[in-house]
C-alpha cells in the first residue's frame, strides 16, 4: 500500500464508527473560539464548520450564539451531528465542494480536520463561500507536550499506521492575509478505559488489523494502570488546541 493509498484509508475510516467519535473526542475550548473570531467583532455570525465530523466544534459555536451550518461528507458522521446538534444547518460536502452559495458566510472553522484537505482546491473554495474579510480558522487539539507522562503515553499508542506530521498548517494564499496562530490549554476528563477508546476513535488505529489494535490497547491500559496520575478513577488528559487563522482578503 503506497502512502497516499494509507492516508485515504486514514481520512475515509471515521464513519463506521460515528457513534464512538462523538462520546470519546473532545471538544474545544470556548476561549479559542472566540480568539479563531475576533477578528469579526461582535457577534453573532453566520459560521460555516467545514469537515465537521460528529459536531465537536459545530456544539461551541451554538453555545456561542452563532448560526452555524455544518458541512460534513460523511453520512455517518452527519447523522451523529445531526442527533447531537440539531440547531445547526447539516449539509453534506467537502472542502473542495463547499455547498453554500458565494459571500454568504463570516467565518468558516474546521476541527481536527484540515490536514485531510486537497488545500489547493479547498482555499479558493473556502474564499469563494467567505464575505470579505471573512475568517478562515482550523483548530487541532494534541496532547500537551509538556506533561512527560502524556509524552510516553502518546510514544507507546504507535501503530504500523502511524505518521509523522499529520497536522498540516493553514498555507498562505493569495486570497488570505493576516495570518496568525495561538495555542490554548485545554484537557479532557477521562478514565484509563476511556481515554483507550479514545485512542481507538483515532484513524491510525482504526485501519489497523483487530490483532495489533488488541494488542495496542493492552499495551496503552497497562501504561495507564501503572502511572499514579491515571490509575484509578477520572483524571484530565491535558491538551492543547492550537488555532491558526486568516483573513479573507478578497475585494468586495
Amino acid at each position: 500500500m503506497t502512502g497516499d493509498d494509507l492516508r485515504a484509508r486514514r481520512a475515509n475510516s471515521f464513519g463506521a464508527h460515528a457513534s464512538a467519535y462523538a462520546e470519546h473526542r473532545p471538544d474545544y475550548p470556548i476561549e479559542a473560539i472566540r480568539w479563531a473570531l475576533e477578528p469579526l467583532g461582535e457577534g453573532p455570525h453566520h459560521v460555516l464548520d467545514l469537515a465537521a465530523g460528529t459536531g465537536k466544534l459545530t456544539g461551541g459555536l451554538l453555545a456561542e450564539g452563532h448560526q452555524v451550518t455544518a458541512v460534513e461528507p460523511d453520512e455517518g458522521m452527519l447523522s451523529e451531528l445531526v442527533r447531537h446538534h440539531g440547531a445547526a444547518r447539516a449539509l453534506p460536502g467537502s472542502a473542495e465542494r463547499i455547498p453554500v452559495p458565494d459571500g454568504t458566510v463570516d467565518a468558516v472553522v474546521v476541527g481536527q480536520a484540515f490536514h485531510w484537505f486537497d488545500t489547493e482546491r479547498a482555499m479558493p473554495e473556502i474564499a469563494r463561500v467567505l464575505r470579505p474579510g471573512g475568517v478562515l480558522a482550523a483548530m487541532w487539539n494534541g496532547f500537551d507536550e509538556s506533561v512527560p507522562w502524556a509524552v510516553e503515553f502518546d510514544e507507546s499508542g504507535a501503530s504500523s499506521a502511524s505518521a509523522k506530521g499529520v497536522y498540516g498548517d493553514v498555507p498562505e494564499h493569495e486570497l488570505f492575509g493576516s495570518r496568525s496562530e495561538r495555542r490554548f490549554a485545554h484537557s479532557h476528563r477521562r478514565t484509563a478505559e476511556s481515554l483507550v477508546a479514545t485512542i481507538n476513535t483515532h484513524s491510525h488505529v482504526l485501519v489497523i488489523p483487530e490483532e495489533e489494535r488488541a494488542e495496542l490497547n493492552a499495551r496503552l491500559l497497562a501504561f495507564l494502570k501503572s502511572r499514579p496520575e491515571t490509575a484509578e478513577g477520572e483524571f484530565d488528559y491535558p491538551l492543547v488546541t492550537l488555532v491558526q487563522r486568516a483573513v479573507c482578503t478578497k475585494p468586495a
